[in-house]
């Protein structure tokens, strides 16, 4: 299932089986006590250095005392108040399923299968005991593949148990009929990351590539591959994820869709590889005439390296994707070395989370709208959904307010993102109607098995849309989820209940502390429907371009702007942020941030708020706003970060907007010349 939800939030049977209600001694999870959620706080005082003058360095300010007393724990990359909330919602999770895995007798079905599945991820006894014994039918499958038509077989049995491998392919709403669900066909199977992993030339990069052909080796030994052996077709592993990263788009060419939109007849798609044998991998999918292909000429590469790449190799390929891609539902040492090379090389972890939490984060992943439904009844209750649609109404309206009053947007174009704007559908909490898991089969004792089961029944489910209307009460991210989103074919900004909570979200706080972190929130997903990606679609979600040769022009003189400002920026040494490829989410913030000081002006009804903690409504927004951005990062996660994530590090999301923002300078007081003070500030909205 991860597999289909990363694709969704990148742009992103059997019968029901009935419960055991005798679970046998050695099935029963092993847990330690737990703990008692720890919550997070909203405008903390205690987070903030005084010592630091807030228009010299308004993070230090803010956040410079919580970073001096919460250094990043021995299981975590980066450690923030996102992180903390993060950890909180985790911790609530884990006394829901704590309890439901203790249970003898279930009387809700949703109920045995959360307490199964994670009692028997936590049973890791049990999953040791069973080896590679649950993998074997599809060790053998790949093992008896006789030539490329096999191939085909295998990697499409492979790819609907959530299993990646040379390609990816997925419903999808059609880029220029968004009520309508089509399929696409995209670049995939790299292993390591994005293509800039794969080619990039300076000694780290070089060192980090070696450390991964190392690691694939180490994982094909503990599948039993002699050691000379895998030492060799962890090379050639290698060097066929190479052949495809050197056919890929970059990430920050795949932020313009329209690079992406290539509608194409299945015969013709077919014709750009005929080494594979297509009709034979969509026997099992629903049969589509067209389809859209995000990147042509990877497909044509493809065919070439098909041809030119003996079959056994082929098989050690697609053993690797599977028992990386399984890691945690294998025994122990292959989770341990997984992260031995993702946690610690690329995250630069000393220790991997405790295993709840692992099992948790899987419940999550496989079953999260059946855990989902138990969250919320514990973690989002009272009037917090009215009070945040009254939030998201502010912002929409201050929106409005500042689309009319933009002096570079045309008066033609205006109507049309206006009625953008009006159209866009607000989900907040969690979903009107839940997910029915009836044909998923979970049996307790059976951790791989949970796994592909969990992975085939999300593939089915959203298969079965092909070719049908698109459902936009549909969620991407789960209840307990610390994020939300702006989804552009489906034009609407969705907030799960795990980011409503403190120091996002906070019932008992003052507006203007609300305003400036979760309100910040709100207008940064609106934004999105605006910004460089955003605003290629229209109030429908069809790609289609609704501005002026003017419009654009403008526009993208002034995202420019905030490009050339974040690229300045250095994480660590010897490393930029690529402005480019942050400029999405870099706008959305700066945006999201005047949007919710605007929406303030409207909440306080022309009426000045008292002081309170010695200050202003205005300084407790931008107080409110920084805080939820307080983290310690480790060098080795500030550079995997700085090459494939799209948004900026916590203290440049600060300091890159306050330093643009003339309310947060009115604010604080601060003149021109002082460091949170640009010269030339990027304005986009």
């Amino acid at each position: 299932m991860r597999l289909f939800r990363i694709v969704f939030l990148l742009l992103a049977c059997a019968a029901m089986a009935f419960a055991q209600s005798e679970p046998t001694q050695n099935q029963q999870p092993k847990t330690s006590p737990t703990a008692e959620p720890v919550r997070p706080k909203s405008f903390n005082l205690d987070a903030m250095d005084r010592t630091v003058q807030p228009c010299q360095d308004f993070y230090k300010f803010a956040c410079g005392g919580w970073q001096a007393t919460h250094p990043i724990p021995p299981d975590q990359t980066r450690w923030g108040s996102f992180d903390m909330l993060r950890e909180y919602n985790r911790a609530v999770s884990r006394q829901i399923l704590e309890k439901a895995a203790a249970k003898k007798k279930y009387t809700d079905a949703n109920e045995q299968k959360i307490g199964d599945y994670y009692a028997t991820c936590m049973d890791q006894d049990a999953t040791n005991a069973k080896g590679l014994k649950p993998a074997e039918k599809y060790l053998k499958e790949i093992d008896g593949m006789k030539d490329t038509k096999d191939l085909a077989r295998v990697l499409a049995d492979l790819h609907h148990q959530g299993i990646g491998g040379l390609f990816s392919y997925f419903p999808r709403p059609e880029l220029h009929n968004a009520s309508l669900t089509g399929t696409w066909a995209d670049q995939g199977g790299m292993a390591l990351g994005n293509k800039d992993f794969y080619t990039k030339t300076d000694p780290k990069s070089v060192k980090i590539r070696e450390q991964y052909v190392e690691h694939i080796g180490n994982m094909l030994k503990l599948a039993g591959t002699p050691e000379a052996q895998a030492k060799t077709q962890a090379q050639q592993i290698m060097d066929i994820e190479m052949k495809l990263a050197n056919a890929a788009m970059t990430p920050t060419e795949r932020r313009d869709t329209t690079k992406l939109d290539h509608w194409t007849k299945l015969s013709d798609f077919e014709a750009m590889a005929p080494s594979f044998d297509w009709n034979v991998y969509f026997a099992g999918t629903p049969k589509v005439a067209e389809l859209n292909v995000g990147n042509p000429g990877f497909f044509t590469a493809l065919d070439s390296t098909i041809k030119s790449i003996p079959l056994d190799q082929w098989k050690a390929y697609l053993k690797w994707h599977l028992i990386h891609s399984q890691a945690d539902s294998l025994p122990v040492a292959f989770g341990d070395e997984n992260f031995n090379f993702y946690g610690k090389v690329l995250g630069g972890a000393q220790q991997r989370l405790p295993l709840w939490n692992r099992c948790m984060q899987s419940t999550d992943a496989d079953l999260g709208e059946a855990l989902g439904q138990y969250y919320v009844q514990v973690a989002f209750g009272g009037n917090a959904k009215e009070r945040m649609l009254q939030l998201v109404h502010n912002i929409e309206t201050a929106m409005e307010q500042d689309i009319n009053a933009l002096d570079w947007m045309t008066p033609e174009t205006k109507p049309k993102a206006l009625a953008k704007l009006h159209a866009v559908m607000n989900k907040i909490g969690y979903p009107d109607k839940w997910r029915d898991y009836s044909k998923l089969k979970i049996v307790r004792g059976d951790a791989l098995g949970n796994s592909l089961r969990a992975n085939e029944f999300e593939h089915n489910r959203v298969f079965a849309k092909v070719n049908g209307p698109v459902d936009k009460s549909e969620w991407g991210m789960t209840p307990p989820t610390v994020n939300a989103y702006y989804n552009p074919p489906e034009n609407n900004i969705n907030f799960p209940a795990g980011i409503l909570q403190p120091p996002f979200f906070d019932n008992s706080v003052d507006d203007a502390v609300n305003y400036g972190a979760i309100g910040v929130v709100i207008g940064h997903e609106l934004t999105h429907g605006f910004d460089d990606s955003g605003a290629r679609f229209d109030g429908n979600g069809n790609l289609q371009n609704w501005w002026s040769p003017t419009d654009k022009a403008e526009f993208e003189k002034r995202t420019s702007c905030i490009a050339d400002q974040y690229s300045q920026y250095s994480p660590i040494e010897g490393v930029n942020l690529n402005g480019r490829l942050t400029l999405g989410e870099n706008a959305a913030d700066n945006g999201g941030a005047h949007l919710a000081t605007m929406a303030l002006r409207t909440a306080e009804n022309g009426q000045e708020p008292a002081e309170k903690d010695g200050f202003t409504a205005d300084q407790r927004f931008w107080i409110g706003f920084a805080q939820v951005w307080c983290e310690n990062v480790r060098p080795e996660r500030s550079r995997t970060m700085a090459l494939s994530d799209p948004h900026s590090p916590g203290q440049f999301r600060v300091k890159g907007v306050v330093s643009n923002s003339a309310e947060f300078q009115k604010a604080f007081g601060c003149k021109a010349g002082d460091p949170m003070v640009r010269e030339n500030s990027c304005h986009v909205w």
